[in-house]
């Protein structure tokens, strides 16, 4: 069995209040045992890995230029692809879920592409309207809606005994 992985994907620069939502989303993807993947960049990337690393977790940096020591520093695994944006295929098919907060359009092509290939996507505070978006208000509810969708598209990763 292997552990969930869920995507936390945003802006490269959170506005005021946006970094705390991160940070949160982050802690509760630790605590509830899965792996984050993000762009391993600054902004809400950044806050998401740190929040995962205070609580203990793993992340993993999908970065867009060809040096690993681009990632944040709360990056445990940074992989270099030299891919610019394409990273976010990567991102979006590495996945079992994602939540975006906030988000320009690097966000809303990594929503529409995982929407595509039937990855669910949960947002706090989107800027965008998408048709298959579930929007939340709360970290804690961004990660079980994440959580729960996994549980149902992906039962080999539950474990009756141990949780993941």
């Amino acid at each position: 069995m292997r552990r969930p992985v869920l995507g936390v994907i945003g802006t490269g620069k959170t506005a005021p209040g946006l970094e705390e939502l991160a940070l949160e989303v982050g802690r509760q993807i630790a605590r509830c045992g899965a792996i984050l993947v993000c762009g391993g960049l600054g902004g809400v990337m950044e806050a998401a890995a740190r929040g995962a690393k205070e609580a203990g977790g793993i992340t993993l940096g999908i970065l867009h230029g060809a040096g690993p020591d681009d990632a944040n520093r709360y990056i445990d695994i940074p992989v270099a692809t030299n891919m610019g944006q394409a990273r976010n295929a990567v991102i979006v098919h590495t996945a079992d879920a994602l939540i975006a907060v906030d988000g320009e359009y690097g966000t809303l092509s990594e929503m529409a592409m995982a929407l595509k290939i039937g990855k669910p996507v949960i947002a706090l505070e989107p800027r965008f309207s998408v048709p298959g978006l579930v929007v939340v208000k709360q970290p804690k509810e961004a990660v079980e809606e994440a959580i729960s969708f996994v549980r149902a598209r992906c039962p080999r990763l539950w474990d009756a005994q141990t949780g993941w």
